[in-house]
């Protein structure tokens, strides 16, 4: 399977969401949160650079646990963050 090139407004967000992720680490250690999250560190170091813009939804719990972030606030974040999502075409 083949995986769509992400738009410019994903990569954004991906950047966005590393962004958010980096200043919630704070001055803590990036294999100490990437252990306590069950990642690798490169893993984290991806998503933090926005490399990985898109990680699965459990990376992103963990991730969010972890960092006592909200799965709610990271979404919204992230998304302000990117501007404005582009409207979807309708089906049919």
């Amino acid at each position: 399977m083949v995986r769509n090139p992400l738009t410019p407004w994903e990569r954004r967000r991906g950047e966005t969401f590393g962004l958010l992720l980096r200043r919630a680490r704070g001055d803590r250690s990036m294999v100490e949160i990437a252990a306590a999250a069950g990642l690798s560190a490169e893993t984290l170091r991806k998503i933090e650079t926005g490399r990985a813009p898109t990680p699965a939804f459990f990376t992103v719990a963990a991730l969010a646990t972890v960092l006592g972030l909200s799965m709610d606030d990271l979404a919204a974040a992230s998304a302000e963050g990117a501007g404005t999502e582009p409207e979807l075409a309708e089906a049919g």
